[in-house]
């Protein structure tokens, strides 16, 4: 696929940002490219500090909502909370009802079944809850398009607290935007209008963690104790895949810190079950090894198993289920890689890839990875992607989008045709009758307003970087931006017409690449590496020089040849021995 590199042009004078915030000019540039442009905020991302939360009752409804549950903690009143069975809320669960027992509330929580309830609220759900004796709803990661649910809800007598941070439903009525919510007694989103929260893109988690916080306060507990949970806030706010700046970066930094070192027995029975034992745990772990082992559980099983680890009490409990969790995620990698496999072969004999959105049913997908398929689907063709398949009561799936396509606004401009949608700007749910899924594709098709420019998948680059400026102190210097994630990209450079001495394609597949590039103007090299390059960089070779030159590198290793590439410099550290290698993330011939 062809990419378009750009070189970043965050648009101040990075000399002048240097001097004022006392920093490089090469860290200064790293600041103004994520949009951090004076002294206040850069302090701010750099320390990363507690102490930098904002106040959560600055968030609409939220003092309201909290003496709700007070006062239901105090007349002894009992509370569920409705959580999801995705990660985030699962730890958006966790929290709350960690934070309400230690308030000592009479307080359960209750999780939907992904293929017999879907996502959110259920009606029949509320009424088995009301015969169970429950007054109070308190929601999380979910709510905000409950509309019917919670009008049903206050009608039954409940109480209802809804804590979500999915966008706000609207209609539009004379061409204008109307956004609603849900009839509760409280509504804590700050993504509403009236919501004076400074920040506006916590995940589920963080909501639940800052709600916590008021709560201790309103009970007169010390606010500190809340702090607990950011180890957890952690964990969905990189899964959720929300910006990591701001307050979200506080709450990974420190959160991070902290699981390097849980006390929580669920937690460390899942990280050496998945073998990250002893390792520095980073974002990449949380978003890619634990994350899936807890959203498997909600994807093939139960989500309450991962709740259940979390809140386990003996290390023998916790191994038996961080054995179950990694178990079904590895059934759930397989699922994955069969039904994109089946999912491109209708693609490419419709020649779906040919339009500017791909809409694609298979009713024999597992609706749980519906959404992760259309993520690599989307990957590969670096096209929005809604895959749909066969729910209990009708067809239903995810979209997953790229920059400059709102997926949450198109799907709402075909509402009428489907039953329920939700989500944001990058994703989305829904459910719609099977003879309407050809009408959403026209629809879809029609509108979208995405140009071939818009379709070239961009190489954003932080700066062009001299391969012998490559120090262990430049890395250092680069690490005090971590935890990497959206909205903070790990930094990328790039470099043109570097020579390769030596070429070793290396792994079961023969897939990886290791390079020793030669440093331009001297006798040294630095050594690169490309964990999933090798078949684009054997197209190249054969393209260029013919299949001959290709097979005579693979046998003898030597090559004279020269690659422009992006890339990332690390650390390896190998049988004690310790150099500087470069992460090659894209590359073509010079």
């Amino acid at each position: 696929m062809i990419e378009k590199w750009m070189i970043k042009n965050p648009g101040v004078n990075i000399r002048n940002l240097s001097e004022e915030c006392d920093i490089s000019k090469f860290t200064a540039n790293l600041c103004a490219n994520r949009g951090l442009k004076d002294k206040k905020s850069i302090d701010k991302f750099l320390k990363a500090d507690i102490k930098d939360l904002y106040d959560g009752f600055l968030m609409k409804d939220s003092l309201k909502g909290v003496e709700i549950i007070k006062n239901a903690i105090m007349s002894r009143k009992k509370i569920v909370i409705y959580g999801d069975y995705d990660c985030d809320g699962v730890i958006s669960t966790f929290i709350l009802y960690k934070a309400l027992t230690r308030c000592g509330a009479l307080v359960s929580y209750y999780i939907p079944d992904r293929e017999q309830e879907g996502y959110g609220m259920n009606s029949d759900r509320i009424v088995k809850l009301k015969e169970q004796g429950y007054d109070v709803i308190l929601t999380c990661d979910n709510g905000i398009s409950a509309f019917e649910q919670v009008k049903l809800a206050v009608k039954l007598g409940f109480q209802v607290v809804v804590t979500d941070h999915h966008d706000i439903p609207y209609v539009e009525e004379e061409g204008a935007k109307v956004f609603k919510i849900p009839n509760a007694q409280a509504v804590i989103n700050p993504k509403q209008s009236q919501c004076e929260y400074p920040f506006k893109n916590l995940c589920g988690a963080g909501i639940a963690l800052k709600f916590s916080i008021c709560l201790y306060e309103r009970l007169g507990i010390n606010k500190e104790e809340a702090y607990e949970f950011l180890e957890y806030a952690a964990i969905g706010t990189v899964c959720d895949v929300v910006d990591l700046l701001d307050e979200n970066r506080i709450i990974v930094k420190n959160g991070l810190m902290m699981l390097n070192n849980t006390k929580n027995l669920g937690l460390k029975a899942l990280i050496k079950e998945t073998g990250i034992e002893n390792k520095k745990i980073t974002a990449y772990h949380l978003g890619f090894i634990i994350g899936p082992e807890i959203n498997a559980t909600g994807r093939l099983e139960s989500a309450n198993l991962a709740l259940e680890l979390l809140l386990s009490e003996t290390t023998e409990e916790a191994e038996t289920l961080a054995k179950r969790l990694h178990e079904l995620n590895v059934e759930r990698q397989l699922l994955t890689t069969e039904s994109v496999n089946e999912l491109e072969v209708i693609i490419e004999h419709e020649k779906m890839y040919q339009e500017k959105i791909i809409l694609v049913y298979n009713p024999n997908i597992h609706e749980s990875i519906a959404g992760i398929a259309a993520g690599r689907i989307k990957e590969k063709y670096n096209l929005p992607t809604i895959v749909l398949t066969k729910g209990k009561d009708m067809p239903k799936g995810s979209g997953r989008s790229i920059d400059g396509y709102n997926m949450f606004e198109e799907l709402s401009k075909g509402k009428h045709l489907m039953v329920k949608f939700g989500g944001h700007p990058m994703a989305a749910g829904l459910s719609l009758q099977e003879e309407n899924i050809h009408l959403l594709r026209m629809l879809l098709i029609e509108n979208c307003k995405l140009t071939s420019e818009d379709l070239i998948p961009k190489v954003r680059i932080d700066a062009s970087i001299p391969l012998n400026n490559i120090t262990y102190e430049l890395i250092n210097e680069i690490e005090k931006f971590e935890p990497f994630g959206k909205g903070n990209p790990t930094p990328l450079f790039a470099v043109k017409d570097i020579r390769l001495n030596r070429v070793w394609f290396i792994g079961k597949e023969k897939n990886i690449i290791r390079m020793r590039c030669k440093i331009p103007n001297s006798d040294l090299f630095i050594e690169a590496i490309s964990f999933d390059k090798g078949e684009e960089f054997k197209k190249l070779i054969i393209k260029e020089y013919g299949e001959d030159i290709l097979n005579e590198i693979i046998d003898k290793s030597f090559c004279n040849i020269s690659l422009d590439f992006t890339f990332y410099p690390s650390i390896n550290e190998y049988n004690g021995f310790k150099n500087i290698q470069l992460i090659i993330k894209n590359l073509r011939l010079a």
